[in-house]
């Protein structure tokens, strides 16, 4: 690991006050500042624990959990020490968000896939209990499915073989990485079941994806916030319903809640770690770079996270599923190098 010598902050924080956006109340700030996902949030809060307490000469990190949409719009918001240096996003960045991020002097970041993750559909020990796909999903939570009106009340009304119970899903709310993988990975699989639909996407790409991601406003789909522990209460008091979150809440309450297969598969590590599972995905953190070497404690909190992401190790214990093979090696080769991203690697 590299050392970082005073006088080289001192010189690196000179240059970062100068460029950009001016450090605003908190400059000269000492603790690392990361935001985002609330799927990460448990991993990186755990990797924070890590950090103070193997490094207790550098200050406390600052881990909030606004959601990835919310938390990309304060990272790509500027440079300085009144900006993140980080943020944990449970999808990718957006290409409009890294142009954003360019705009606003954000011109060197590093993606770091941490991990992996599963989008769980999961309802309460000894409640409903349904074999899924992301045909039935799309149908059932659709505001207007394949551009018609929205009839299905209970869930046979989707497919006879389901329960005869009446549609009620929590999910999170649109600012949110999981609701952003969930439309990609299951509602537009789904939209794009119906061949006769999905040939209309060419003619209206904007009205394809709209029609195929919104959700009805009716109460059979209740937008539960940012905080996934609220939605593991909600099905956990209503046995009737279901709840979408990420696999390491279902992992963490394991005694309480159970998921839901899809297409025929469980969310369990193994599925998830081989893209068996339908809903799987990776987890990813981005660094300023321009803030390395100047926050203090920001390298060593890198290599933190490299030091704890493995199989077996503590974010492993918590839910996170670890990288495996060549993407393993390369991300623990990108907290050393810290490679830049760049347009043509969202494309």
């Amino acid at each position: 690991m590299k050392k970082i010598t005073i006088a080289a902050v001192a010189l690196a924080a000179t240059a970062l006050t100068a460029c950009g956006n001016q450090p605003g109340a908190d400059s000269g700030r000492e603790g690392i500042h990361a935001v985002g996902s609330s799927t990460v949030f448990p991993f990186a809060r755990r990797v924070s624990e890590i950090f103070s307490r193997e490094n207790p000469d550098f200050a406390a990190a600052s881990i909030e959990s606004t959601g990835t949409g919310g938390g990309m719009a304060l990272f790509c918001s500027g440079t300085g020490f009144d900006t993140p240096d980080m943020v944990n996003a449970s999808r990718r960045m957006k290409p409009g968000e890294f142009e954003t991020c360019q705009e606003n002097g954000v011109t060197e970041i590093t993606e770091l896939q941490v991990g992996m993750d599963g989008i769980a559909i999961a309802s309460a020990i000894g409640g409903i209990q349904m074999d899924l796909s992301p045909e039935i999903m799309y149908r059932a939570l659709a505001a207007n499915p394949y551009g018609e009106e929205q009839t299905n009340t209970n869930w046979s009304d989707v497919d006879p073989s389901l329960p005869d119970l009446p549609i009620l899903v929590y999910g999170p709310p649109t600012t949110s990485g999981t609701r952003d993988a969930f439309n990609e990975l299951i509602m537009l699989v789904g939209c794009e079941a119906n061949e006769e639909f999905a040939a209309t996407e060419e003619a209206d790409e904007d009205a394809f994806e709209r029609t195929c991601t919104e959700m009805r406003s009716d109460g059979a789909f209740v937008d539960q916030g940012e905080q996934d522990n609220l939605i593991v209460q909600k099905i956990e008091g209503n046995t009737n319903s279901v709840g979408i979150f990420g696999y390491s809440y279902l992992e963490e309450n394991s005694d309480r809640v159970r998921g839901q297969s899809i297409n025929g598969v469980e969310p369990t590590y193994e599925n998830i770690a081989s893209f068996e599972y339908p809903g799987a995905r990776p987890l990813y953190v981005y660094v300023k770079k321009e803030h390395v070497g100047v926050i203090p404690g920001l390298a060593e909190f890198l290599q933190t996270w490299a030091a704890n992401w493995g199989e077996d190790g503590p974010l492993a214990q918590i839910g996170l599923v670890t990288n495996r093979g060549e993407v393993m090696a390369q991300m623990t080769n990108a907290i050393d190098e810290l490679p830049n991203l760049t347009a043509e690697d969202l494309q």
